[in-house]
């Protein structure tokens, strides 16, 4: 082991490599914090420039986009309340609202060392923990996904703010807008009313950019001019104190991103709202989440980043992709002639070691970039807001049409954005929906194979000892919801 340590990094360890480490996550960090564009995007586009490079100098490249990505779609989140990425929909939550509060600058400090630290997590975790955390990931099938997927709703409880009742009609309406597209089943349409571009569902970026922040443009409008003010964001600069009280808040962030992140098919997205929703239900203070808790931030971005060491478990140990990137990343594999799984750490240790440096010295290059990403973006802020989101409209429209160079994607887009503005108005809360949306896909199509595989016999899903824990923790999560929902009742009677 020690002689294949020394060969890594003996490997890794030149000029070349270090600058295509930081390029990579350089380019991450941009592409994660322009909205519209996204880690996968960034990778695709990477890896043609790879072909002529030797293997390590390719991933050193790749996986710090990925790396940088991951992160930086906190910055627009925060400041704009415009997630760069999926995931960044969490960090919108308590971010956008201490930026309004005048700590945007601290709610990004505590984004981007969250980050680092689940990051720095997800990486030992990868290392030492790759062939075992991928052996659980493969004991899921559709009867454990699906259970999965029921505790992850009582995350709809944790973001629904003061009415839970408004936050489930908002969730059932994300399930009803999970349907659109093909049948996962059958693969006939559904809901598309005969439009092609809709047979692969609706696009969750035109979604997010319309929930999030078309229907903040319209709430914009409708403020007078006079109203309008510069708005000055001070520098990324959160104390080590308050880094040290959120330390539990991003350890379990960073558990929940490794854990979510190895199980094939789930990703970013469902750990950072999962995360929030469990940093929100140990809190003595669950009150100030989505009104700027630093905590919220912690736990999502914590989760967020922490999915990238989780992904590549499955993807290094198994061949398995985790999610749509480390798909993206298999397939570079694949150029670069190696085949992931047990043959890889068998045949080529030396360079499986490698990346695994590489990670981490990624993440220990994410301080430095993130800190000059965060200053220079800080700056969007500074720009009267009558100049600013008319900008933000057009990045909107671009960003949205270039995911998928699809006009239909522009009136889902807008159509979220009218749909969003009006449950503002209303005090509905966007999270749920978000969460609802997501996944749909995951546990309808896990549900319908478990009962096709059992014929019908609904106790499959209590057959297996993981499926039996989160029922159990759906149970326990459901009783305690209750049980503080009853309480803050009484305290209001009172």
């Amino acid at each position: 082991m020690a002689a294949d340590i020394l060969s890594a990094l003996e490997m890794l360890l030149s000029i070349q490599n270090m600058i295509a480490i930081f390029a990579g996550v350089a380019f991450g960090v941009f592409m994660g914090a322009v909205p519209g564009l996204t880690g996968t995007m960034g990778i695709a586009l990477v890896i043609p420039l790879t072909y002529a490079f030797e293997p390590i100098t390719a991933f050193a490249l790749l996986l710090g986009t990925y790396k940088g990505a991951l992160f930086s779609g906190c910055i627009p989140a925060i400041l704009i309340n415009t997630p760069g990425t999926p995931a960044a929909a969490a960090t919108v939550l308590d971010g956008y609202p201490l930026t309004q509060q005048g700590r945007g600058g601290e709610a990004m400090g505590m984004a981007l060392w969250s980050s680092v630290i689940g990051d720095v997590i997800s990486t030992i975790a990868l290392i030492f923990g790759a062939l075992l955390l991928a052996q659980l990931a493969t004991k899921f099938g559709p009867a454990e996904f699906s259970m999965l997927v029921l505790f992850s709703l009582t995350i709809v409880a944790g973001v629904s703010g003061d009415s839970l009742t408004k936050g489930l009609i908002a969730a059932a309406f994300g399930f009803i807008f999970g349907t659109v597209g093909l049948d996962p089943m059958m693969a006939t349409p559904r809901f598309t009313f005969g439009e092609i571009t809709m047979l692969n569902g609706i696009s969750l970026m035109a979604m997010l950019i319309g929930l999030f922040a078309v229907s903040e443009l319209f709430i914009q409008a409708e403020a007078p001019l006079s109203e309008v003010k510069k708005v000055a964001v001070p520098k990324a600069k959160v104390s080590w104190k308050k880094i040290r009280e959120k330390l539990p808040t991003i350890m379990r962030g960073s558990a929940i991103g490794i854990v979510l992140g190895s199980i094939p098919g789930l990703g970013a997205t469902p750990s950072a709202f999962l995360s929030y929703s469990e940093a929100k239900r140990g809190s003595k203070t669950p009150e100030k989440f989505g009104k700027g808790s630093l905590d919220g931030v912690a736990a999502a971005e914590s989760a967020n980043n922490a999915t990238a060491g989780g992904a590549l478990i499955p993807l290094m140990a198994l061949g398995v992709p985790g999610d749509v990137v480390t798909a993206v990343l298999l397939g570079a594999f694949l150029i670069h002639g190696l085949a992931p799984g047990p043959q890889l750490f068998a045949e080529h240790l030396d360079l499986v070691y490698a990346i695994f440096i590489a990670l981490l010295i990624a993440a220990l290059m994410l301080p430095v970039i993130g800190l000059a990403a965060i200053r220079l973006f800080s700056r969007i802020a500074m720009i009267p807001r009558y100049v600013l989101y008319p900008v933000i409209a057009i990045l909107c429209l671009l960003g949205v049409y270039g995911f998928n160079s699809s006009p239909t994607d522009l009136w889902v887009m807008l159509g979220f954005g009218v749909l969003g503005y009006g449950m503002r108005k209303l005090a509905f809360p966007l999270a749920p929906m978000m969460i609802g949306f997501v996944l749909e896909p995951i546990g309808e199509q896990s549900v319908r194979q478990a009962l096709t595989i059992s014929s019908g016999n609904w106790s499959v899903f209590v057959s297996t000892p993981i499926s039996i824990l989160f029922l159990v923790l759906t149970i326990l999560s459901v009783a305690f919801i209750t049980r503080r929902t009853i309480n803050d009742r009484k305290g209001v009677q009172a």
